[in-house]
């Protein structure tokens, strides 16, 4: 596929469609379904997502389960490439436990996260390890697919870690970000000279509206 002009590298991040079986409880790696029950939001972001795009979902089935609904919207996605660095945060030995209870364990309930960004549960991952591994994988891919469009259909960790590697955030802060079921957010990686050389930011948790026309970039 040809190269974009400009040297710009889209990447358009989109979370997988709601968990709805989870009954309170730590799933992070786990995989189990989403509920993709919400025609008019894949509506949405089959008309807001570029046409040829490289496709990348993890490893978990909630995600390949979200771009399935987005191609029966009417997008014709290719086959996804699995990337299993994009994954969920793995909370080890926390997983299948409720939350609450694990709230209890930590004596307090984090602000945006299920813990610090720097604590990592027994057999598991702090969500500054997931950082580091999401930072490489976009590095990577950055490289390979330099010039194209790229739909990363994911998770909210991955995307906010996503986010946060974009503007060089320390992990704690970028646990801020909020990241909402079926939202879109784009980042782009400008590489060339006279041009700049690194991340614009162009979308964050945007989720279309009835009737709104999709936004028109640079």
């Amino acid at each position: 596929m040809a190269k974009k002009k400009g040297g710009v590298t889209r990447w358009w991040w989109v979370r997988h469609a709601p968990v709805t079986t989870d009954d309170g409880k730590v799933y992070g790696q786990q995989d189990i379904d989403c509920d993709c029950s919400e025609e008019v939001a894949f509506a949405r972001l089959a008309a807001w997502l570029p046409a040829d795009p490289v496709l990348v979902t993890s490893q978990l089935r909630r995600t390949h389960q979200t771009a399935d609904g987005i191609r029966k919207a009417g997008l014709a996605l290719p086959e996804a490439m699995v990337e299993p660095d994009f994954a969920e945060q793995h909370f080890g030995e926390w997983q299948g436990q409720p939350r609450n209870e694990i709230f209890a364990k930590l004596g307090a309930r984090h602000g945006f996260w299920l813990a610090p960004a720097h604590t990592a549960p027994d057999g598991g991952e702090s969500f500054a390890d997931l950082a580091v591994r999401t930072a490489g994988a976009i590095a990577r891919l950055t490289a390979e697919h330099q010039g194209r469009d790229i739909v990363a259909v994911a998770h909210g960790g991955t995307i906010r870690a996503a986010v946060g590697h974009a503007l060089g955030l320390d992990p704690e802060r970028a646990l801020a970000v909020v990241v909402d079921n079926l939202s879109l957010t784009r980042l782009d990686h400008i590489d060339g000279k006279g041009q700049g050389d690194g991340w614009r930011i162009a979308l964050v948790n945007r989720i279309s509206r009835d009737g709104e026309d999709p936004p028109k970039f640079a």
